[in-house]
């Protein structure tokens, strides 16, 4: 279990940066020192096909922290997966409307998980941030996903992926806020190998689970 947020109400003073209340957040990390176990987090998302090749809706609710499963239904958040509209067109699909596509999302979340990084760690070092903004490119080539190159090509889909980390601040040090940048968790899915453990269900695997 988590520890409890710590209580300033008697002094009634909060030292605050970047909207955390600077004790609660030392107590909370000297807490996840000691206890790493408490703050392991379990996550997961699904995404439901459409009926429309690309289409899907994506789906984010529960959650586990420290082996406890918390779920509440302003955690229902849902996301309309589709593609490009001049690329859907193009390729044929009737009645092609744009959509987020799946790479956009990803790319988005590297760029908002870099300020992640950057900001919770200004908070703790006492580093004052008056603008971010964090951009994220990519070139993508969809041979692989139309079946045009091999899969062990896969390599190849993704070239020259840049972030551009644009800060103001007094006394900031570039290559702290490197390193802060590098600590997301984002960065660290996309940026280093991880074992997918994949399995697929036929319907007769689906109904011998029930």
């Amino acid at each position: 279990m988590l520890c409890p947020a710590g209580d300033n109400t008697m002094t009634g003073e909060r030292r605050l940066s970047h909207g955390i209340d600077l004790e609660t957040l030392e107590g909370f990390t000297a807490h996840a020192g000691e206890n790493p176990e408490a703050v392991l987090l379990g996550l997961g998302a699904s995404a439901t096909y459409e009926g429309t090749a690309a289409h899907s809706l994506a789906k984010v609710d529960s959650y586990e922290l420290g082996g406890e499963t918390i779920a509440r239904e302003t955690r229902g958040y849902t996301v309309p997966y589709g593609a490009w509209k001049e690329v859907l067109d193009a390729g044929g699909w009737v009645g092609g409307t744009d959509r987020l596509e799946p790479v956009e999302a990803a790319l988005s979340a590297l760029a908002a998980c870099i300020n992640v990084g950057i900001t919770i760690n200004a908070a703790a070092n006492g580093v004052d941030i008056d603008h971010l903004q964090t951009r994220v490119r990519t070139d993508f080539d969809p041979a692989v996903l139309f079946s045009l190159k091999e899969l062990k090509t896969a390599d190849s889909v993704f070239e020259n992926l840049t972030v551009e980390v644009e800060i103001a601040g007094a006394d900031l040090e570039r290559d702290l806020i490197d390193e802060w940048a590098r600590r997301a968790p984002v960065y660290t899915f996309v940026s280093l190998a991880q074992d997918v453990d994949m399995t697929i269900k036929t319907p007769a695997e689906a109904a011998g689970d029930d």
